[in-house]
């Protein structure tokens, strides 16, 4: 189209290309009047004339000899030298200079005399003009020298969605512009370019002072539907989703057969290989058209055969079963068998070759795979170079600079390629990591291991050395912390066991990493070391990424007691950013109320020192009686330990016992009627190691306590708590728990011991299957009041669903019992439970759903199966 065009240009103008060639242009030096020196623009000037002659087709002629510009020569001089170059013009002239201004006044003769003189003049104001000044000129020159004429007039026609000013914007002919051929033609491919035309056509005429040019576009259409045939694989939608057109936009076949490329890509990447799509534009009114693509799906292609070349020491079959990459099957309509994914392949490939490096085969060999495609079948052809097999020899350790860091013997204990009969590269690299850390842990974090093998003689044994070059030790120059919009700086450094200025510990940063997620604030927490301003200097850079601190939670269930019962709670765990938490928290049932408010300072005065207060309204309706308390307390915590905190609580409690059933109530529940003050102390050793407050994956955490009841007060009773808890990561990113709990509690001779401060066990938080505070001792009368011991053991097993989401699904088995004072704690009668459930580790917060069924079902109980729950949500 472009080729026709240029064609119709040359064909509507005049031939002037051979008497542009004809031309034979003599440039004079130019005269320069000036007060400072500018003697070098007297052929400077000449020269930029000539070059801008030759780009208009000029034949520039180079005199016999030198030519004298000391002064103006005569005309009879200019004819004769022009005469004896052969020269059509000569061309001379001046620069004027004064002050800031400058001109320039030119003359162009006929050294025959056939044509009159022509002069020319030209003026400007600053030196940076000059070039362009000349460059008029010269223009000016070229419409004499080529009886060349002025555009007058430009016009577009034929468009009707695409502006002129558009066009205009991007062609060089325009009113008052020298008219050429040439320039017309570039016109034409710029407007080409645009994409926005499929036909232009280009015409001049004759106006009064020069030429009108008019420019005739033809636009594209543009697609008003796109249609797709053909496709069952995929529907409309989702080949849609992968296109770059759309409607609305202009028909461009580059774009067009870019998207064929994508629809069969996508077709290929299911193993449609023998795809075929097609394209047909459709027109509509208005300049519009329909893009019809038509797919041919051809059928599914599957690999028929995996085959290996090479391969001695192990067969065909064992090797594919290290490949997720299979042959197809009977059953492959259904499944995936015989899928090819080239990611898989390649990192199938990968696999291999470790399986033969970790069995021996140091020199093992596995070439990328050959790949061919015959009609609906895929063949996979592996190429293997298996090399010797070789024992492990001799294995040692070695310092390059000064002695080990650790006696010889530790560390040797540490490497456990000596423990394989044969060379297993994965040991070999565990070994290194293992011994990186430890010189990392002591400071040298850019300590390299380099593991040296030496095969023996007979080509039968390896020795491996593993030398170790510690360099200097390495220094914290800074710690930057980037990513905390909310959370203080200082609330993330003082969870840090790294400090500026301080050795580089690799031990110490896993550790820090590990404190900042189990402050829950932080979704990600990234650690880049960069270099520092001297090669022992690093900078720490700690990137987090904030997740909501703020929690609105509720939960329910249903129990005997309670019939329907529900808990809502608002709470902020990083208030202010300071890191404080702040809570308040509502429960209420069929026969409880309780209202709560509590705060947390983790670090008093910027030291460790936790310290905090509870207040609380709490109505209670007993079968017997029922209680209305209000009361609070203060309480400090203190790191004494690693991953070890003491606390001590203080609190106080008045609680106001009313409504009591005579008939049925206990002699205990007939005491205490009225008011009861409760003033007690309380200390707590815990010992918390886990990765994470929630969705942990290892560590533990354990805790005793005793509380003290009777400094003042009508309540008296000592009481004891002890806990444990283990996380035990297992295969396939699964977890173990293991729980158990166990508590005792006595009066003493100076109060009383009432029936709120004994034991129950039953519901979501201890024995699952059960109804809320189910499990009990009984007193004379058969009612429940509590236990004044209690065993509790916990087993769950957390299986990973959904990953990503953080959703886990959980096996659980509960046992356990509650004993009055007479009771022994008989392990034998042990209350069980078991069941499954789901919990979702969401951005709201924890979310669980649990079925339990008792597995040892009394007379007035089900064994069918309990749900109950618990939810959160985030703000």
């Amino acid at each position: 189209m472009i080729l026709m065009a240029v064609l119709l240009v040359c064909g509507v103008l005049p031939k002037e290309g051979a008497a542009q060639e004809r031309v034979r242009v003599l440039v004079w030096p130019f005269e320069i009047f000036a007060q400072r020196d500018l003697g070098y623009l007297k052929t400077r000037i000449p020269e930029v004339i000539e070059n801008h002659l030759r780009e208009e087709g000029a034949v520039i002629i180079e005199p016999a000899q030198s030519l004298e510009s000391a002064k103006t020569p005569s005309p009879e001089r200019v004819r004769e030298v022009g005469i004896e170059n052969r020269a059509d013009y000569v061309i001379l002239g001046s620069l004027t200079w004064v002050g800031k201004k400058f001109s320039l006044d030119a003359r162009m003769i006929d050294p025959y005399g056939t044509e009159p003189v022509r002069t020319f003049y030209v003026e400007g104001d600053s030196i940076e003009n000059l070039p362009s000044i000349v460059r008029d000129l010269t223009r000016d020159f070229a419409l004499r020298l080529f009886k060349r004429e002025r555009v007058v007039e430009v016009r577009i026609e034929g468009n009707d969605r695409i502006e002129d000013d558009a066009v205009r914007g991007i062609i060089d002919t325009a009113p008052g512009e020298t008219y050429t051929p040439k320039s017309l033609s570039d016109d034409i491919k710029a407007i080409y370019n645009m994409g926005y035309f499929d036909d232009i056509r280009v015409e001049a005429e004759d106006r009064r002072g020069g030429k009108s040019v008019i420019f005739h576009v033809r636009e594209k259409p543009t697609i008003r539907n796109i249609i797709i045939l053909g496709n069952r694989v995929f529907d409309d939608e989702e080949i849609r989703e992968n296109l770059s057109i759309a409607t609305g936009a202009i028909v461009n076949v580059f774009a067009i057969q870019n998207n064929i490329q994508r629809i069969e890509t996508l077709y290929k990447e299911k193993n449609y290989h023998n795809v075929e799509v097609t394209y047909d534009l459709q027109s509509q009114e208005n300049n519009q058209a329909d893009l019809v693509f038509t797919v041919d799906e051809g059928e599914k292609v599957r690999v028929e055969e995996i085959s290996f070349k090479g391969n001695d020491a192990y067969t065909d079959k064992r090797l594919k079963k290290l490949m997720n990459t299979s042959e197809r099957g009977f059953w492959s309509w259904l499944t995936s068998a015989g899928d090819l994914d080239r990611e898989d392949l390649e990192q199938d490939i990968g696999k291999i070759g470790a399986f033969y490096h970790n069995t021996g085969y140091i020199d093992a060999r596995v070439s990328d795979p050959i790949i061919e495609y015959k009609a609906e079948d895929i063949f996979i052809t592996i190429k293997v170079e298996e090399g010797l097999r070789y024992e492990v020899g001799k294995v040692d350790i070695e310092s390059v600079e000064d002695e080990l860091i650790r006696p010889e013997a530790e560390m040797m204990r540490i490497i456990g390629i000596d423990e394989e009969a044969y060379y297993n590269q994965e040991r070999v690299r565990n070994d290194v990591l293992a011994l990186t850390d430890i010189y990392g842990n002591v400071g040298y974090a850019n300590a390299k291991i380099l593991p040296k093998r030496e095969k023996s003689e007979d080509g039968q044994s390896v020795d491996i050395t593993y030398s170790i070059e510690k360099g200097d030790p390495v220094y914290i120059e800074k710690i930057l912390i980037t990513g905390n919009i909310k959370t203080r700086d200082k609330v993330i450094r003082r969870q840090l066991k790294v400090l500026e200025q301080d050795l580089f510990r690799g031990g110490d940063l896993k550790r820090s990493i590990r404190n900042l997620y189990r402050l829950d604030y932080f979704e990600d927490v990234q650690v880049n070391t960069l270099p520092g301003s001297a090669g022992d200097q690093k900078v720490l850079k700690i990137d987090v990424t904030e997740k909501p601190t703020g929690t609105f939670s509720f939960g329910g269930g249903y129990s005997s007691v309670e019939n329907l019962f529900a808990m809502a709670a608002i709470s902020q765990r990083n208030l202010f950013g300071r890191g404080q938490i702040l809570q308040l928290k509502a429960e209420v049932g069929g026969t409880t109320s309780r209202y709560t408010l509590s705060f947390t300072e983790p670090w008093l005065f910027d030291m460790p020192l936790s310290a905090g207060f509870d207040f609380y309204n709490w109505e209670r309706d007993y079968n017997t009686y029922d209680k209305e308390s209000q009361g609070g307390g203060v309480r400090f915590g203190y790191p004494v330990f690693d991953y070890t905190r003491i606390y001590l609580a203080y609190s106080y409690d008045i609680g106001d016992i009313t409504n009591i059933d005579y008939d049925e109530a206990s002699s205990l529940v007939k005491q205490m009627e009225g008011e009861n003050v409760t003033s007690s102390i309380a200390t707590t050793l815990r010992y918390d190691s886990r990765d994470r407050v929630f969705n942990p994956t290892e560590g533990s955490d354990h805790s005793i306590s005793v509380e003290y009841a009777g400094l003042g007060g009508d309540i008296a009773f000592t009481k004891y708590l002890g806990e444990l808890g283990q996380y035990v990561p297992l295969f396939w990113g699964t977890v173990g728990f293991l729980h158990g709990k166990a508590g005792y509690v006595a009066d003493t001779e100076d109060g009383l011991l009432p029936d709120y401060e004994r034991f129950y066990l039953g519901g979501i938080n201890s024995m699952r299957g059960f109804d809320w505070r189910d499990i009990s001792a009984y007193d004379e009368n058969g009612d429940k009041i509590g236990g004044n011991k209690f065993l509790q053991f916990n087993l769950e097993y957390l299986i990973p669903l959904i990953r990503e989401a953080g959703i886990v699904g959980v096996l659980f088995y509960d046992t356990g019992n509650v004993y009055n004072d007479d009771d022994s704690m008989d392990l034998s009668n042990l209350r069980e439970s078991a069941g499954f459930g789901f919990r979702w580790y969401s951005p709201m917060g924890p979310i669980r759903i649990e079925n339990g069924y008792i597995l040892d079902p009394e007379a007035d109980e089900s064994s069918s199966g309990k749900w109950e729950f618990t939810m959160g949500g985030a703000f």
